[in-house]
């Protein structure tokens, strides 16, 4: 091969790839004479059901309505394209995307580290801590962290969590239960339904 052909599919290789990576979004921004199927789904400007006819039929009733052929599902058989205002469409959907962010609740993983000799009031603290994390509907991590020789007290030191556990029984339930992992024991909590 000559250079000149090794470039050109390189280049075929690159618009290839580029194409259907982007997979889903770009198939749904096929207007008019970019959607080449054989036939289509057609959905009026009012949601009714204009049947199934060729690509050139309903950009011709898109036309004569002075809007736009949008497909807006490329996947189904036959793919579904709408006879739309194309940039009120695309104002609509990412109005839709930004609300349906919103009303999303992001839970977040708190961290709450303990240590093996801890006394009650700080554990007392640490768990008022972890009751205003799980009120506002995180989910609570809790670390038991061993160093030097506290190491050979691991099993015996379980009980901490347990009491950690214990004393927000009311409010939240044990997601993970305590497991061992390299220099500590984390156990995961989160809010009672």
């Amino acid at each position: 091969m000559d250079s000149y052909a090794v470039h050109f599919f390189y280049f075929l290789v690159l618009i290839y790839g580029f194409i259907f990576e982007e997979g889903k979004a770009i198939s749904e921004l096929f207007i008019n004479e970019q959607i080449r199927d054989k036939e289509v789904r057609v959905i009026g400007e009012d949601g009714e059901q204009l049947g199934i006819m060729s690509p050139k039929e309903a950009l011709k009733l898109a036309e004569e309505a002075g809007v736009d052929l949008v497909k807006i599902a490329p996947t189904a058989k036959p793919p579904v394209c709408k006879i739309v205002d194309y940039g009120k469409f695309k104002y609509e959907q990412t109005r839709k995307e930004k609300e349906a962010k919103k009303k999303q609740k992001v839970i977040e993983i708190k961290e709450i580290r303990l240590s093996p000799n801890i006394d009650t009031n700080d554990l007392n603290t640490k768990v008022n801590a972890a009751k205003k994390f799980i009120t506002k509907g995180d989910r609570v991590k809790v670390t038991l962290r061993f160093r030097g020789r506290e190491m050979a007290h691991m099993n015996s030191s379980k009980h901490i969590l347990d009491d950690f556990a214990q004393a927000l029984a009311d409010i939240a339930v044990v997601e993970k239960a305590p497991k061992v992992e390299g220099r500590s024991m984390t156990m995961f909590l989160a809010e009672k339904r």
